[in-house]
């Protein structure tokens, strides 16, 4: 046996063809994107739903009465109602859509979206068992406070490149 047909019996052994490319990588990836679009189908569907609750029982102007136009209050509202209502940033990118056709500032949105996903202030529990008290405490609070602070230093940016 040559050394050739030798690589070429190996290479078939990994699931490879002869131009070193593996055959059934393409397929795989395919399932893999279809199950994992098909996990977070329930998800965004019940996304979906809550926005269509939300539009219904709450008003444009309950939004602008919590939502004033203050810079500093509106951004720390908006980190302080994502660090409770915690979630997937998908889910955040939606709700963080809604909020700005509700013209809620941009500010108030990146800190919601921001918070969102680093403050957990409903898993805090399991975080203090599994990771001790003063560290879940800590990493919440200083997620918190830069949750503001990369909103402000993020609307900052675009207003400058604009």
């Amino acid at each position: 046996m040559n050394k050739e047909s030798q690589n070429y019996e190996n290479m078939n052994k990994i699931g490879m063809n002869k131009d070193g490319y593996q055959e059934r990588s393409i397929k795989n990836s395919i399932r893999k994107a279809l199950m994992s679009f098909g996990s977070s189908l329930p998800m965004i569907m019940g996304i979906l739903l809550l926005i269509g609750l939300f539009r219904t029982y709450v008003t444009t102007e309950m939004i602008s009465s919590v939502f004033t136009g203050n810079l500093f209050s509106d951004t720390f509202f908006g980190a302080g109602v994502g660090s409770i209502a915690a979630g997937s940033p998908i889910t955040g990118y939606i709700i963080g859509g809604e909020l700005l056709k509700e013209n809620v500032s941009l500010f108030a949105v990146t800190a919601f979206m921001v918070a969102w996903v680093t403050v957990g202030v409903v898993q805090l529990p399991a975080e203090i068992k599994i990771l001790g008290k003063r560290f879940a405490i800590l990493r919440n609070l200083l997620s918190f406070v830069f949750s503001i602070f990369i909103s402000l230093a993020t609307v900052f940016t675009l207003e400058v490149l604009r």
